[in-house]
């Protein structure tokens, strides 16, 4: 998508601070990080939200999430870590290119909301 901010940081179009990439997906440090790790894992597709999900694309996640322990990891997140989604306006999602967060580096606050 011409005007998404993630398709044009996975095409180099935006500066970004990589972590990881691969041939379907990469890894960046968030801009405004909500805890002391704070790493967006976009797949390189265009697939707008979770809405967006179905048998032909879902194994991106399944990768997503094979690949987020060892980054986990690497980033010194031994004593636990959580992964976020957002998902549509109302589950404050801000860019629409589905994303995982993966927040750590101290004790996180209990609440989900």
């Amino acid at each position: 998508m011409a005007d998404c901010v993630f398709c044009k940081i996975i095409n180099r179009e935006i500066p970004s601070t990589r972590v990881y990439e691969d041939e379907r997906i990469i890894a960046i440090r968030d801009l405004s990080p909500q805890a002391p790790v704070h790493v967006l894992f976009i797949p390189k597709e265009h697939i707008a939200s979770a809405d967006e999900l179905n048998e032909d694309n879902c194994d991106i996640v399944a990768h997503i999430f094979s690949v987020i322990p060892g980054i986990a990891a690497e980033l010194g997140l031994s004593n636990g870590y959580r992964i976020v989604n957002n998902c549509g306006e109302d589950g404050s999602q801000t860019v629409r290119h589905i994303h995982f967060h993966l927040l750590g580096g101290r004790k996180l606050s209990g609440k989900m909301v």
